[in-house]
């Protein structure tokens, strides 16, 4: 049974079944991609990940053997684990979109304009509190007048 490039290492059919591909051409794809040099291969960012956890706990003599059957070299495979390493140990939010940043800008100028007039109206209605009960303290209501 012929079995996908590592990290992954899935059998070719299995593969096949879940995308919907037919097995002959997965493995047309799989022979082009052996058939370049190790160099020019791809490794996306999970494959790399998948890389430096399968070789963590493996020795020298292993890590050199599973570096030369992979078209790896030995300080890639140093560069990626300090790579991850350093994203772990510092992660950082993704930044902000311009849009995003414009988007955030009109929002706070907007939500400040209204705490503005908010405010005004908080102090007119203060200020006309204490403007009745200046007046009432001057000009007291008798008993029975209306409200």
């Amino acid at each position: 049974m012929a079995r996908l490039l590592p990290p992954e290492s899935a059998a070719v059919e299995a593969v096949a079944g879940e995308i919907g591909v037919n097995a002959d051409t997965l493995e047309r794809w799989r022979s082009e991609a052996l058939a370049k040099p190790a160099r020019e291969r791809i490794w996306t960012a999970a494959a790399r990940l998948e890389a430096v956890i399968t070789t963590a706990a493996m020795d020298e003599t292993a890590r050199s053997a599973w570096c030369r059957k992979n078209g790896v070299y030995a300080q890639q495979l140093a560069q990626w684990r300090g790579s991850a390493t350093q994203a772990l140990a510092q992660p950082h939010e993704q930044p902000a979109s311009a849009q995003q940043t414009k988007q955030d800008r009109r929002r706070i100028k907007e939500l400040e304009r209204e705490l503005q007039r908010k405010e005004k109206a908080l102090a007119e209605a203060a200020a006309l509190l204490v403007l009745s009960k200046k007046l009432e303290a001057i000009f007291p209501r008798e008993k029975g007048e209306a409200e």
